[in-house]
């Protein structure tokens, strides 16, 4: 199955199944007289609202490179996946001003009905299966932005067994106040969570690399090719999941510009070896001992550790 269908399957998935939990929870907090499970239910609806970025870009990825973007439009994931960060970082916050609110003002709470339990419960184990198979579709296609949505629909059980926790303890002990504290919490680590999907995007589009693996690879690739030497300047930048590879390597200054492209030409098939969803390779050729004051940049096999 290609990618771009594997992104179009899961955003379609998440939909459908946040539209359904969102219907239930609204109308089962409107019954049962349950803010924080009204409130839950709106929450679903924002992640039909992350679900149709999602597709969106998926559709924008399908599109080939053009006189604009000659490197494609693979960066629409990444910008995606950073919406996505902010619009969780955005929910979570609302829900702890909301809740501070309610407690600074005294705002009465009320026991709800038991419907409340029962749309809790279900909304649990919904959730459990979209973020399954958010994270299932995201590892096959490595995508940082369904592992996003994954990861946002992770906070939503957290928010929902936050609410089922709450609801218990007021049930229990008659302390209806310990709901909101319980939901004071999860709205703090959902913040927490949104800051550490945006870090890691945030490396990707300043074309930093945050693994020595694909780095290490790539000097493997040059020492199984004979006549190559020195491999240094190699920078990894991210189109998404792709790899887009530059690298300068020196050969023997009386070698014909013939035999210097076999042995690049040999270098790029083995780093595709190595490594899955090469979108492009370019390998500078030098002379033996060429050395160039202003290459001060890039990784050289040095800066790698084993």
């Amino acid at each position: 199955m290609d990618r771009t269908r594997t992104l179009k399957i899961a955003s379609w998935t998440s939909i459908a199944g946040n539209l359904a939990l969102a219907a239930l929870k609204i109308v089962a907090g409107a019954v049962a007289g349950s803010a924080a499970v009204l409130a839950d239910g709106i929450d679903s609806l924002s992640d039909v609202a992350i679900s149709i970025i999602t597709l969106a870009a998926s559709l924008m990825i399908a599109r080939p490179p053009d006189r604009e973007h000659p490197y494609g439009h693979h960066r629409a994931e990444t910008i995606a996946a950073s919406i996505l960060a902010f619009i969780i970082f955005f929910i979570g916050g609302q829900l702890v001003i909301l809740t501070v609110e309610r407690l600074l003002y005294h705002e009465p709470a009320t026991l709800p009905e038991p419907l409340a339990l029962y749309a809790t419960v279900i909304s649990i184990a919904g959730k459990a299966a979209l973020a399954a198979s958010q994270f299932y579709w995201g590892k096959r296609s490595q995508s940082r932005m369904l592992m996003a949505n994954g990861q946002n629909m992770l906070n939503d059980i957290i928010t929902s067994a936050g609410v089922l926790a709450g609801l218990a303890i007021g049930y229990y002990w008659r302390i209806p106040i310990i709901d909101r504290i319980i939901a004071i919490a999860i709205g703090v680590w959902i913040m927490i969570s949104a800051a550490r999907i945006f870090r890691g995007l945030a490396v990707e589009l300043m074309d930093g690399h945050e693994q020595d693996g694909p780095y290490r690879a790539i000097f493997d690739a040059v020492r199984e090719v004979t006549g190559a030497v020195n491999p240094h300047r190699a920078r990894i930048r991210r189109l998404g999941a792709l790899y887009v590879i530059d690298l300068d390597i020196e050969v023997d200054g009386a070698m014909s510009v013939s035999e210097a492209h076999g042995i690049a030409s040999a270098i790029e098939e083995c780093i595709k070896e190595r490594l899955d969803n090469v979108f492009d390779i370019v390998i500078h050729v030098e002379p033996l001992g060429n050395r160039e004051a202003d290459e001060a940049y890039g990784l050289s096999a040095n800066d790698v550790q084993e």
